[in-house]
Order: C-alpha cells, then structure tokens, then sequence
C-alpha cells in the first residue's frame, strides 16, 4: 500500500485569509482577493482558496441561483487563527452553513464592501487602512431617554482609518449599513440613538459620574456613516432623502451637534470612494460633501 502523497505547504497569505475570513465572518472569492491578493491573478486566489478547504480549515457555500462562493471558517479553522498571538480580532463567532446561506448573507457581504472602499481609496492615497481595519457588530450600552435600563446600541461595524500627510490622523467612524429592509423612522431613531450614546453616564454606586461612557473607549466620538444598498438607486436615494428630513428633525440631534450622521449609496462608494462628494450630512442635506465633511459646492 502505497504512502498518500502529504500536501503542499501553504502559501503565506493563507494566514491572513484565514484570519481575514475569522474578522470578516463572510467573504466571496472576489473580496479576498482584492483585499489580500491584488496584485496576483484570480486564478491564483482561486487556488489559495482551494487549499484551505481541502485542510478543511474552510467551506463554502453558494445561496440561490448562482449566487457568489460565500466562505466561512470551520471550527478547525477558527483554532488555527486562534493560535496566532496577533490576530486583530480575538472575539470567536463562527458562521454555521446555514447562517453563511441565510437572510444576512448580503448584509455582511455589504459591511466587507464598504471597508473594502475605504482600503483601495487608503491604498491609493498612501494612508493606513488595511484588511484588518474594520471590525464587526460594537455594542454600546445607550440608554434612550426615559428608560432606566440600559439598551444594546449596535453599529455594525467600527472603522480606524490613519490619515498619513503632514500629520497623521485617526478618523474613527461607527457604520450602519442599511439594506432597506427596515422602516425609514426605524432606521431614523437608531441614528439619532447615537445622541444617547453620546450623553450616556454611567452612575457610580447611584450617583452621575459626570463622564460619558464612549470616553472609555474611543478618544474622539466616532461619526456616524450610514450606506444604503440593497434596492434600486431611486428608491434608496428617496430613502436617503426621507432619513435624514426626520433625523434632522430629532430633538435627540438637535440638541446634540457634536453627534456627526453621513448618508450615502454603497454604489457611489464603490464607484467613486469615500472622498468624492457623495455624502449627506444630517445638519445640512442640501450639501455634499467628502466622508470628512468637506463641503464639495452645491447640490
């Protein structure tokens, strides 16, 4: 009986896939390879790919009719990423094939193509914002007002992007990626909860503290980045329109100005980068301006 033949090694960006699958969750053969593997062929992807499934550190599953290769890690892939002392991400939440083909698939798959924007744009620009540079679902305790007990206030991810110019800058920015599948006052109310989380002080043995929780965890307050996709583009930009009449009329951002919310279409981010003047901000909607909030002239 013949010795089975051992298998190749595998390549070193393997690692990083596999960790970026484990940060990620959910990722499509074209997302790994323009996040690790730009400068390489698809084909060459295709084959990282491939070696990893056959070690059985990674499946995939393919949802509807000729839907995309979604990958997700097996259990054994998630404790191969596990022994690596610095990875980013150290929270373990595994996709199961179901989850991976069910009704979230194309809201993850929409998280990962907006950080994915922002790494070419940063690429291009020379700045830092890597494949590991966003990070998934970042609970807050933000408790609304009138309500004692504190509620979950979950962004869906959070970005660090490091600005490299004459000076560096970090620009933090919490995202909420919408796929049209709430009402508009829905997704209205969770953006101007970010108010709450702003003025949100926890007590010290029942008296105020008198410093806001956020402070703990971020040097600046995040902005807030809304991206709409999932319908045509007339719809979602009538949507866009709609969300940020009724946030710019929430007593809660009224009141509450150094809470930043931007809107703008996961399509025009795609197609144009975070810098073009695609977005609107709540405080002015008439305007467009860049992610930083520069103003780019009249709609």
């Amino acid at each position: 009986m013949g010795l089975k033949a051992a298998a190749p090694p595998l390549p070193a960006v393997a690692t990083e896939v596999l960790t970026s699958i484990y940060q990620h969750r959910l990722l499509t053969t074209t997302q790994i390879h323009t996040m690790h593997m730009p400068d390489c062929s698809r084909r060459w992807a295709e084959r990282v790919l491939h070696q990893l499934a056959t070690r059985g550190l990674t499946e995939f599953v393919r949802p509807g009719k000729g839907g995309p290769r979604l990958y997700y890690l097996t259990p054994a892939g998630a404790n191969a990423v596990e022994q690596i002392p610095t990875r980013v991400e150290t929270r373990r939440k595994l996709i199961t094939p179901e989850q991976a083909a069910g009704p979230l698939w194309q809201h993850t798959l929409a998280v990962n193509n907006t950080g994915i924007a922002f790494m070419q744009t940063a690429h291009a620009r020379g700045d830092d914002f890597g494949p590991f540079a966003w990070h998934h679902e970042i609970a807050h305790h933000a408790p609304t007002a009138g309500h004692a007990r504190s509620e979950l206030l979950i962004a869906d991810a959070l970005l660090t992007y490091l600005a490299i110019g004459q000076e560096m800058t970090f620009h933090y920015r919490l995202l909420e990626l919408d796929r049209a599948t709430v009402p508009t006052d829905t997704l209205a109310n969770k953006l101007a909860r970010y108010a709450d989380l702003y003025r949100h002080a926890p007590s010290n043995h029942g008296q105020p503290s008198g410093k806001p929780a956020w402070q703990a965890r971020y040097p600046i307050f995040p902005d807030i980045i809304c991206v709409l996709a999932g319908k045509s583009r007339p719809a979602l930009q009538r949507r866009a329109q709609t969300v940020l009449a009724l946030c710019q009329n929430d007593p809660r951002l009224q009141s509450t100005r150094e809470v930043r919310v931007s809107l703008a279409l996961l399509e025009d981010l795609q197609a144009h980068g975070p810098h073009a003047p695609i977005w609107r901000r709540t405080a002015n909607p008439t305007q467009a301006v860049d992610w930083l909030g520069r103003d780019r002239g009249p709609a």
